[in-house]
């Protein structure tokens, strides 16, 4: 008889998965999964805020493929991770979250941090659900995999009570099976395929608009053989981005409003007509033009607006069966590829001015185009705010898919400590740069703290206005500036918070002082952080903050 505890018996579920790092804050009522973690050779990564381990699973899921682990005390520890969770679940990012709780004999008696975790979890999560017995723990474990990555992507979470992790179990009697659950994908209706084959082979003008859900596909190359077999305009956001190479004949970026309003023929790969598309309104969408969705969530097909086709599959499958049925497909596009790069060069060419300009403090367009001057084909790019994360979402060019990470469309801020720290373990080798507000270096910043401590380098540059710039200005136009409050900022001296936890500090507001503050910070051995003053920037003039 071989006896082992119930936090063994999950550390051992854990490793089983491929599972290598676990993100936590510790807590008493967890913290016999960490000592099974020891044993199991898992890697035990503490942060200074239940969000940071969340958040810090979901970025080592969107950098690997594979889920991403953190595991909360009880209480307060899950409600701290609440925010995270939601995040991922609209994101559509696989994460297992483990929470602890009170023993179960004392459930409903009022013993320390005792709540009803499994009900608040229900609406931000795939499944939640408290395990009812020790001997099932790696059961439990098991489905939390499976429901977390088949179908789309989302968070999982598991309520462990204190009393089940330190119960000892004869390992004979642990419920565990072995091949548990499909890697197979769906690749679309073969009738839809055929449909929208032919709505390609009759347009003039077709587009296509490629969203996170590739970064979840059996084929994320497929994106780039679909753009060349059907020879049109290719725009990509969150988790796609990279999957085009740089200066492709058919990739832009800039010129998505100029497509959507002349396009005959839209199609839309794993991404919602949420705001970011304005709903597919007629005002955003050619009203004459043919509309096709493609989403893993059939649900999702047709929401918002009127679509011509809808195929429920995996993007790079769905796109791997197009192109089998537009063989011999040789389109001549190139008036309306010529019309595009038009488009693109003029809104290029708007930003230019800025990115070359030599005002003090600089300008946030020119601190971007320096930083891009740093960004390597491996390098991994993390935004974390609001209006600079934007303005560096447009300068910023990332080579290859799962080297940009953003909050996604929930629009969290404090993403930026966790993802970055789960960014640098997966991928040691790769510079982790962290692009960050102002606003959002008060959610996390001190996990340079964490940083520092284990030996995790990330670069963070700061684009410091002293203000929450996409609200303020919105709030300006709507109820002038003299009542424009609860957006203002002071300069803070984040660097001067950065070297006190023992990292590396930078402060710049002169442009010619930029590129030598990025040498010595992206040089440094420990964390590193550049706070630059920016200037004010019509860049972003008109965005929509809601």
């Amino acid at each position: 008889m071989e006896m082992k505890s119930g936090g063994h018996l999950v550390a051992r579920a854990l490793k089983e998965e491929g599972v290598s790092h676990l993100f936590t804050l510790c807590g008493g009522h967890i913290q016999n999964i960490y000592d099974g973690c020891l044993d199991e050779g898992i890697r035990v990564v503490d942060v200074r805020h239940e969000q940071t381990a969340a958040h810090a699973a979901d970025g080592w899921a969107r950098v690997t493929g594979q889920p991403g682990v953190c595991a909360v005390t009880a209480g307060p520890g899950v409600t701290d991770a609440v925010t995270a969770v939601a995040n991922a679940q609209r994101a559509q990012v696989p994460v297992v979250i483990i929470g602890g709780a009170g023993p179960r004999a004392l459930a409903d008696k009022g013993s320390l941090q005792d709540m009803d975790h499994v009900t608040l979890m229900r609406s931000i999560t795939k499944w939640s659900v408290s395990v009812p017995e020790a001997g099932r723990l790696p059961e439990y474990v098991q489905n939390a995999f499976r429901i977390a990555t088949t179908g789309v992507p989302g968070p999982v979470f598991l309520e462990m009570p204190l009393d089940l992790l330190f119960m000892p179990i004869d390992d004979a009697l642990v419920t565990r099976y072995p091949k548990y659950r499909t890697q197979a994908k769906a690749a679309g209706d073969p009738g839809a395929l055929d449909r929208v084959a032919a709505l390609i082979r009759d347009a003039k003008r077709p587009m296509i608009i490629c969203g996170s859900q590739l970064r979840w596909s059996a084929d994320e190359g497929a994106l780039l053989r679909f753009v060349e077999r059907v020879q049109a305009p290719v725009f990509v956001n969150g988790m796609a981005r990279g999957s085009i190479p740089l200066g492709h004949s058919w990739g832009f970026s800039r010129c998505r409003k100029d497509a959507l309003r002349t396009s005959d023929l839209v199609i839309v790969f794993g991404t919602p007509f949420d705001f970011r598309l304005g709903y597919g309104n007629a005002s955003t969408v050619n009203a004459s033009a043919k509309v096709v969705q493609i989403d893993l969530d059939g649900g999702e097909i047709g929401r918002n607006r009127a679509i011509d086709e809808g195929i429920v599959g995996d993007s790079g499958l769905v796109m791997d069966g197009l192109c089998d049925r537009l063989v011999g497909l040789t389109p001549d596009r190139e008036a309306w590829r010529t019309a595009m790069v038009t488009a693109e060069l003029k809104a290029r060419a708007k930003m230019a001015v800025e990115m070359e300009s030599e005002q003090s403090p600089p300008n946030p367009l020119r601190v971007c185009a320096a930083l891009d001057r740093f960004i390597k084909d491996d390098t991994i790019v993390i935004g974390d705010g609001g209006d600079f994360v934007a303005t560096a979402a447009y300068t910023l060019r990332v080579r290859r898919p799962g080297l940009w990470m953003d909050p996604g469309p929930l629009g969290t801020l404090g993403v930026g400590p966790g993802f970055a720290m789960a960014a640098k373990l997966a991928r040691p080798n790769s510079d982790v740069v962290l692009v960050y507000g102002d606003g959002s270096v008060g959610f996390n910043g001190f996990e340079f703290e964490a940083m520092v401590r284990q030996g995790i380098k990330v670069t963070a540059v700061v684009g410091n206005d002293a203000c929450w710039t996409q609200i303020f200005r919105g709030q300006v136009e709507m109820f002038g500036e003299k009542r424009a409050v609860a957006t203002k900022l002071n300069y803070t001296r984040y660097d001067k918070i950065v070297e006190a936890m023992g990292g590396h500090g930078e402060y710049v507001d002169d442009p010619k002082d930029l590129e030598g503050a990025f040498e010595r910070a992206f040089a440094s051995p420990v964390a590193s952080l550049v706070n630059v003053k920016i200037s004010v920037s019509d860049f972003r003039k008109g965005a929509i903050s809601v």
